[in-house]
């Protein structure tokens, strides 16, 4: 695509991106964009724009030859991927906002791009305004990069600040969620983590060349989460966050998963609150950089999606140089996590299966322990069921190497040699 040529959109949905992004185009006319056509699913309903934009017919974007960018903000996961697809075999260009989507095709639309030469860019599916995909794409080696961590649901965070700060229950913090805009009428994708390991999932691809099923990715949200835990949180003067976190280990390959975490007053993710979102990367010479901004909203996700647009005037592309020009890594669940479950009965809690436990009170009718477990016996999901909840303590990664010298520590101490 020429740097000088005006870019034509055709744009699928007109909900709260789609619109802020008719809005910022009005107002930045140095960007040469101009939406040509609109189609939408529902011709009745009352829109802030001429009625001559719109359509229902898709064919009327995908087959105009003067269009030569789609930008696709629709909520429906299997005509998304049509729709994207279609414009690539096409010959145009693809912005797309639709996280579960990207997730769930990744393979396919790699392997799209690949084979029609033109381009995808969804920095607006990650973390709205912050451009943390980019940055990945172009800044970061993955030998160097060390671990992200990071917030990249800013509903399930509006809920949590509001536990925390406001004392409310979960019930009152995501009705109040709910009536700001922040959450759904049917908020399960965020509260139950679905939303986070798809962000999360692309995330990975762009870090460490990782290309997986979000299915494969241990996550949970905050669904279990009781007044009880922030309570202990608290004692312990520590936040609950729901964290995406990944690390690369000593053997070369990565931990990752999406589970509430207690974070510790100064970690850069308990300054993050409400409807934000932030990330941390910590790299091999540059320490920790942390990343912060909206994570929702009309005009952040859309400012994201004009980003991607002016990079396509310029011919901008993921090279996924993480995949193609390294040896990509493997997640791994072979390691230990220090974790925190509470519960309401013994009896539910697979206690043999703990390589210690550190701290236990069990004289209230809700229980908890601390203690340190092999990841993979998370597989079975024990922790998601009986009103149990599992909360990860701050650094929970624990490697085989660790695991060993802490054994030998504790028999040390216990007077066994």
């Amino acid at each position: 695509m020429d740097a000088h040529r005006p870019l034509k959109i055709g744009l699928f949905g007109f909900g709260v991106v789609g619109e802020g992004l008719y809005r910022i185009l009005q107002q930045t006319p140095s960007l040469k964009a101009v939406i040509k056509k609109v189609c939408i699913k529902h011709p009745g309903k009352k829109r802030n724009a001429p009625e001559d934009l719109f359509t229902t017919d898709r064919d009327e974007l995908l087959n105009d030859p003067e269009i030569n960018v789609i930008v696709e903000v629709i909520n429906e996961t299997e005509p998304a991927f049509n729709i994207v697809s279609t414009a690539l075999r096409n010959g145009k260009d693809v912005v797309s906002a639709s996280k579960k989507m990207l997730a769930e095709h990744l393979s396919q639309l790699l392997d799209l791009q690949k084979a029609t030469g033109h381009s995808i860019l969804y920095e607006a599916a990650a973390c709205a305004s912050i451009p943390v995909i980019r940055n990945l794409e172009e800044y970061y080696d993955n030998d160097l990069l060390h671990s992200m961590r990071a917030i990249v649901n800013g509903s399930t965070n509006f809920i949590l600040t509001k536990m925390f700060e406001e004392k409310l229950d979960f019930k009152q913090a995501l009705l109040l969620a709910q009536q700001l805009g922040f959450a759904e009428s049917d908020p399960s994708l965020d509260i139950e983590g679905v939303d986070a390991v798809n962000k999360w999932t692309l995330l990975l691809a762009h870090a460490y060349g990782i290309i997986s099923d979000p299915k494969k990715i241990v996550f949970t949200g905050i669904q279990h989460i009781q007044s009880g835990d922030a309570t202990v949180a608290a004692e312990k003067h520590y936040e609950i966050k729901l964290v995406a976190q990944a690390k690369k280990l000593l053997n070369g390959k990565v931990a990752a998963f999406v589970l509430p975490q207690f974070v510790k007053s100064d970690d850069h993710l308990s300054f993050v609150k409400n409807e934000y979102n932030g990330v941390v990367i910590e790299s091999g010479f540059a320490d920790k950089q942390f990343f912060y901004g909206k994570g929702a909203g009309s005009f952040p996700t859309a400012s994201a999606v004009l980003s991607d647009l002016s990079a396509l005037r310029y011919q901008y592309r993921y090279e996924y140089k993480k995949l193609y020009h390294h040896a990509p890594l493997e997640l791994t669940d072979d390691f230990y996590i220090k974790t925190y479950v509470s519960f309401d009965d013994w009896s539910f809690i697979p206690k043999e299966k703990f390589e210690w436990i550190e701290e236990w009170h069990a004289e209230s009718d809700r229980k908890y322990l601390i203690g340190v477990i092999a990841f993979k016996e998370l597989q079975n999901h024990w922790w998601r069921e009986n009103k149990t909840s599992l909360i990860l303590t701050p650094e929970p990664i624990i490697e085989d190497v660790e695991i060993r010298k802490l054994k030998k520590k504790s028999l040390e101490l216990a007077g066994i040699s």
